[in-house]
């Protein structure tokens, strides 16, 4: 079978981008017993600090550029047919990567879109980092769904920086997921039924929740990848 060489540009954490690696293998021998995947990964060497800044303060998010189109142009170079990028706040310079290379790069924010527009999903409630919830990433290719969306108040939004932070820097235990847990539990007070974790990171508490649905975006890019390179 031939099949595409999927390009990955990780490191945005490190430990998703291993999950990442590990959905797409396993997502992939549910379709395509005979033979793995052929994957590139170039996990960007980013400065701890600008990371933070992004994450915590939405700031500073340019300095993200030429590392990601480094990224790109070296996956390309290496012989990947595609791109994806399992981390859903630099998507804010998606165009800027796409630019930057003359190979397809896949977007979490339409695959999870499309994702929950197929599920005749219309509300959500939006879990991401402040630059992600800042710059509107979602707001457009929901719309165009008819998808509203709802944020957590300005206090949970704040902890959900604090708590990506400790996951980016491998420092997080039960009591992250617990408060994690209040943040979606607060959501579905409002009448929330379906919680959108737009934030790759989120997806390593593993949360689950009696009253809400919980939908993974980066889940959502990996079958999106395995759909690509199977095509």
């Amino acid at each position: 079978m031939n099949m595409k060489t999927a390009g990955i540009i990780g490191g945005l954490g490190p430990e998703t981008t291993a999950q990442f690696y590990q959905e797409i293998i396993f997502d992939s021998f549910q379709k395509n017993k005979l033979e793995r995947p052929p994957l590139l990964i170039w996990s960007i060497p980013l400065k701890y600090q600008i990371e933070e800044d992004l994450i915590t303060k939405a700031e500073g998010e340019e300095r993200y550029i030429p590392y990601l189109q480094d990224a790109a142009r070296r996956l390309e170079s290496g012989g990947a047919d595609f791109i994806v990028i399992p981390c859903n706040s630099v998507h804010i310079f998606i165009n800027e990567v796409r630019s930057s290379v003359k190979i397809p790069v896949l977007s979490i924010v339409e695959e999870t879109s499309d994702f929950l527009k197929s599920k005749n999903i219309n509300e959500i409630g939006l879990l991401a980092t402040k630059s992600t919830v800042e710059k509107s990433l979602y707001q457009s290719p929901l719309e165009k769904n008819n998808i509203t969306i709802t944020l957590p108040d300005t206090q949970d939004q704040g902890k959900i920086g604090t708590l990506i932070n400790n996951l980016v820097i491998n420092r997080y235990d039960d009591k992250d997921r617990a408060e994690l847990l209040e943040i979606i539990g607060r959501l579905s007070e409002k009448g929330i039924k379906d919680v959108v974790l737009a934030c790759t990171d989120l997806q390593l508490l593993t949360p689950k929740h009696d009253h809400v649905n919980i939908y993974d975006s980066m889940a959502i890019l990996a079958d999106a990848t395995v759909r690509e390179i199977l095509k």
